[in-house]
């Protein structure tokens, strides 16, 4: 699978076109849909489960340093409500860097998706004027081979290395696709 492919499932999914649509009309700064979002909805393609999953949370991730955290969060109730159907959460990349340990300020949205636990989650997409973009900083191969692996960033410090090993015994992904493994 390619990105090609991987661009063509997403603009084929209505749910998918829906969801980054309304978030090109909101004109935030640097925005993206990412992570989960964007991962399970290539593993459930390849599973054949159904490619849009209502438990998955919508991640929109942006950096603007001139939005407040009210504001952030008037930008995700404005979502919830005008676009129900989806689990929407909704985070400035501005401040984010607080929750891995011995992690500076992000520069971007772009360099926090590159400092994510795993390189299948390190993953983002977004319509930028009438055109699907995908960031996939750490390539496809992990994501279209059920792998789930630390990023670089993770594994250079144990600290952040603690983080990762928690957070996938908290995931319990392997129930919903038995192939992954995990290194």
């Amino acid at each position: 699978m390619t990105e090609n492919d991987v661009l063509a499932l997403l603009q084929a999914d209505d749910d998918m076109m829906i969801i980054l649509r309304a978030m090109a009309e909101l004109n935030l700064l640097d925005s993206w849909l990412a992570a989960g979002a964007v991962r399970n909805f290539i593993w459930n393609k390849l599973t054949n489960l159904p490619a849009f999953d209502h438990q998955t949370d919508m991640d929109v991730v942006y950096f603007d340093p001139e939005k407040t955290y009210e504001e952030t969060l008037a930008i995700q109730e404005f979502l919830s409500n005008n676009y129900p159907n989806y689990h929407w959460e909704v985070k400035n990349q501005v401040d984010m860097h607080q929750h891995n340990p011995n992690t500076v300020p992000y520069q971007s949205a772009c360099d926090a998706i590159n400092k994510y636990p795993e390189k299948c989650t390190a993953i983002a997409v977004r319509l930028k004027k009438d055109k699907l973009e995908l960031y996939a900083p750490y390539g496809l191969d992990d994501i279209i081979n059920f792998r789930v692996s630390p990023t670089p960033y993770f594994l250079a410090d144990e600290e952040r290395m603690d983080v990762y090993r928690k957070r996938l015994m908290k995931k319990n992904w392997h129930e919903k696709w038995p192939q992954l493994h995990y290194e």
